[in-house]
């Protein structure tokens, strides 16, 4: 069975195909386990098997490895077949083994420090070597990489790093996209707030949004989505279980915002999957398919670092949702009246 897809055109420049389930390439770039090079390659090319044909990547990904191992995998496929992202705002160095960036998060990784950069020459340096990292000759969308509270701490400091893109970095995405040397830009932001903000001051396409429009969190439905639709600004959904409670449950070490999960956390999905459970389906099924019933979304992603896992994904993708689920959801205060469910 073949992947729904959607099209996005808001330029008019022909747009881009969104597979309705995308494949995120963090978990490839060694993300808390080290997988081979064999095993990596395994795992890409069955995401194409099942039908997958948006790839999103960045430079912080196994700090270079996650845009290397899609060298290999995406040469032997015909550049129109699919849609490629990857992002700008960290910038790479190398740096002594013992200095290396992200080394509780990453295995055997490459020895390199990140630092953020948001000027006009981190963003053409930053492309440029992510061309060369990844070997292709065009890349569809350009985000830029963590404007958000989760990277910088405050919402101050995060207002700053936005100025320091909207007065530099930004002349160079509008001149990438001039140019068609990518087809959109946009952000990969893990807080709506400053994503809004970034709408609001910037002619952004694509906004990668991450944990914060999902089954157990929908306060950007309040503003933030409505404001896209109204512009035509597409949205792709990272983070989809939350860090991983909307995937497990309320279990024991269940993580919730790359933490452990707060209690009143645990009540919430404990409830949600109650409600899922009576209508016969799985916590993770109703987590996967939830977003890409608002009209603004264009595609899910889910990660993988094994074969099994993308089969998995694909398996839990597939599977019919009853709007009853929605409909009970709503009644028992667990979803939010406005949001979409058809």
């Amino acid at each position: 069975m073949d992947l729904r897809s959607k099209h996005w055109d808001r330029l008019g420049n022909g747009g881009l195909d969104f597979t309705e389930l995308g494949f995120g390439t963090s978990p490839l770039g060694n993300l808390f386990e080290e997988i081979s090079e064999a095993d990596a390659r395994d795992t890409l090319e069955a995401a194409w098997e099942t039908g997958i044909r948006y790839y999103d990547t960045a430079p912080l990904y196994g700090v270079g490895l996650s845009e290397t191992r899609l060298n290999g995998f995406l040469r032997g496929k015909k550049r129109s077949e699919y849609t490629l992202a990857t992002k700008v705002g960290r910038m790479l160095s190398v740096c002594p083994p013992e200095q290396r960036w992200g080394r509780e998060l990453l295995r055997n990784t490459p020895s390199r420090d990140v630092t953020f950069d948001y000027s006009y020459d981190a963003v053409m340096r930053s492309l440029e070597t992510s061309f060369e990292r990844l070997g292709v000759d065009s890349i569809d969308i350009l985000y830029v990489h963590n404007l958000d509270m989760h990277a910088h701490g405050s919402v101050e400091a995060t207002d700053t790093r936005i100025d320091e893109l909207m007065n530099s970095g930004y002349k160079a995405l509008i001149e990438l996209r001039d140019q068609g040397v990518v087809k959109a830009i946009g952000c990969g932001i893990d807080d709506w707030e400053p994503a809004q903000k970034l709408v609001e001051r910037g002619d952004f396409d694509i906004i990668l949004l991450a944990g914060r429009y999902t089954l157990l969190e929908q306060h950007a439905l309040t503003s933030f989505l409505p404001l896209c639709q109204k512009r035509g600004v597409g949205i792709v959904i990272g983070g989809v279980y939350n860090s991983g409670i909307l995937a497990t449950g309320p279990v024991d070490g269940a993580n919730y915002d790359y933490a452990p999960a707060p209690a009143h956390i645990k009540e919430r999905v404990a409830k949600i999957e109650a409600v899922c459970k009576r209508h016969g389906v799985k916590l993770v099924e109703a987590a996967l398919k939830f977003p890409l019933m608002h009209p603004a979304v264009l595609c899910v992603l889910a990660g993988a670092q094994s074969v099994q896992q993308v089969k998995r994904n694909r398996a839990v993708f597939d599977t019919e949702i009853p709007r009853a689920l929605w409909a009970d959801l709503k009644s028992e205060g667990l979803l939010r009246e406005d949001a979409p469910t058809q």
